[in-house]
Formats: C-alpha cells, structure tokens, sequence
C-alpha cells in the first residue's frame, strides 16, 4: 500500500474576478441536463482510467463505477446543475459533437461550493479545456450563491495544481489517501 498526498485548495469565488471561460474553435459547451449522466461517466472513465488518481480512487478506473458515481452525485440534494458541464468538440466532415471534458459541483453548504472529478481526455489535454470547464464552474457556483468552492487534487498532479492556483485557488489542507497498486503509465 501507498499514501498519496493529496491537497485541499479552496478559492473565494466571491472575491475572484472570473474572467469568462474560452474554449478554442469547434469546442462548446453543453449543459446539464438528466439524460447527460451515461456521457459524464465515459468522460470521467476515459480521463482517469489510467492515471493516478483510479489508484487512489479505483472507481474511478471502472466504467460502471463511474456510471454509478456520476448517479450518485447527480442524484444528491447538494447537486449544483449551474456548475456541471460537459466540452465537446466537433468532428470534421461529419459535423458532429464528441465529448471530451468534465466537470460537476455540489454545495457542501450554502455559501461553499465543491469541485468534483475535472476530467479531460488525453486526446485533448493542453488545450485549454480544464481551465474552460473550471472557470464555467465557478461561474456557476457564484451564480448559485456560493463565496467559496474548494476541490481536491493528488499533489503529484503538478499540472492540475498549477491552474487551480493560476484561476486563485489556494492550498489550505494536505491529507494523504491509501491507493494500492500503480496504473498504466505510472512508474
């Protein structure tokens, strides 16, 4: 067995100047709706699947894990529909939309939000869509009421901590988690 730090970083929406979110040409993003459960969950999968944090998490590396957790956060009275959302990118010539990020939010109180599971597939890393899905989502807390959001993320995830601290998201905890065994493409 393995401990994984991991950070709680915490940003106060209220007192953030958010700029809006940009997504490159041919990205858009699509709104929650109930039916959209089945597609956050093959996102969340294709995005984790072989990182480190399905070591950590090991649902994370489950189809049907993610299925049932994406049900089980979207079924909660704490939902915040506001800060849930999907990027898709059309494909040329057929003109259609594929998915390629995710984002969801709960209200862990009135005026806190919680970032859950941002995830972007590997095909489509390094553009730009995590800081698009993160400031869409903060966004949507503050229209919800909310002054602060807090997430967590793996501290060896240098590039996920980064943005956070980039959007104004600061570390106020480091836990560490128990993970067992190491993912594809992790030495």
């Amino acid at each position: 067995m393995r401990f994984f730090r991991r950070y709680r970083m915490e940003a106060r929406v209220a007192d953030l100047i958010l700029p809006p979110p940009a997504l490159p040409p041919g990205y858009r993003f699509v709104r929650w709706t109930d039916d959209l459960i089945d597609r956050h969950a093959s996102i969340k999968y294709e995005s984790f699947r072989d990182e480190l944090d399905s070591t950590i998490f090991p649902c994370l590396g489950e189809l049907s894990a993610c299925r049932r957790l994406m049900s089980d956060i979207a079924s909660q009275p704490a939902f915040v529909p506001q800060a849930t959302w999907l990027v898709s990118r059309r494909s040329l010539p057929d003109d259609l939309y594929a998915d390629c990020g995710t984002i969801q939010g709960l209200a862990a109180s009135p005026q806190l939000g919680a970032i859950q599971n941002v995830g972007i597939t590997p095909d489509a890393r390094g553009l730009g869509l995590g800081r698009a899905l993160v400031l869409k989502a903060l966004h949507g807390f503050r229209a919800a009421g909310m002054r602060r959001v807090y997430l967590e993320v793996t501290a060896e995830n240098a590039p996920a901590v980064e943005l956070y601290r980039s959007i104004g998201f600061r570390v106020i905890r480091t836990m560490y988690k128990a993970g067992i065994g190491v993912p594809v493409g992790v030495a």
